[in-house]
């Protein structure tokens, strides 16, 4: 099977049902970003950082394309059986976070991104989320978007800043707090 099909070169690409959409179309930037912000996950999970931390963005990547898919899929016409988002998946997010915000300092100050390398990475990926969120939101004001996929991404980029103060914090790299210039 060759991966190219040339049913795209004119602009336009399938959902998960048939409908075939411009390749612009806001359900088409929803899940493409969210396949970006996958990758970044992936770049995050490839450094050294704990198993752990690993196991938890591997995890969060299948998630991710459990939300490209519902993303990719026609709410009116996909008969297909679309992997479901679950509460408990969000519940994780919020338990990881709670669990290294035990250990982290008080946050006192904005931060500036940065620190380390590893921790640029979760700030990349925090924006990206946020951008994801922010089309899934415009996406869901004139066609079906489930409710958990916009809490699940909203909660993933906390989840990404916390994530990239923890490995900051165990990788001993200075926190770059936001002093405002006041004149």
């Amino acid at each position: 099977m060759k991966i190219y099909t040339k049913t795209g070169d004119k602009g336009l690409t399938s959902l998960i049902g048939g409908t075939r959409v411009a390749k612009h179309h806001i359900r088409i930037e929803s899940y493409g970003t969210v396949d970006e912000l996958n990758s970044y996950i992936g770049l995050i999970g490839c450094q050294e950082i704990d198993s752990h931390h690993q196991a938890i963005l591997k995890e969060i990547q299948d998630r991710l394309f459990t939300v490209g898919a519902s993303l990719a899929a026609d709410p009116e016409k996909s008969k297909m059986k679309i992997p479901d988002l679950l509460d408990e998946d969000i519940a994780l997010l919020e338990t990881e976070i709670d669990q290294m915000n035990e250990v982290l300092p008080e946050l006192k100050h904005f931060i500036l991104p940065g620190g380390n390398t590893t921790v640029s990475y979760c700030h990349i990926a925090r924006c990206v989320c946020r951008r994801a969120e922010r089309l899934t939101v415009a996406l869901s004001e004139g066609s079906f978007v489930d409710s958990k996929v916009t809490v699940y991404l909203n909660r993933l980029s906390d989840y990404l800043f916390i994530l990239g103060r923890k490995l900051g914090y165990d990788a001993k790299a200075v926190e770059n707090i936001w002093l405002p210039r006041v004149k």
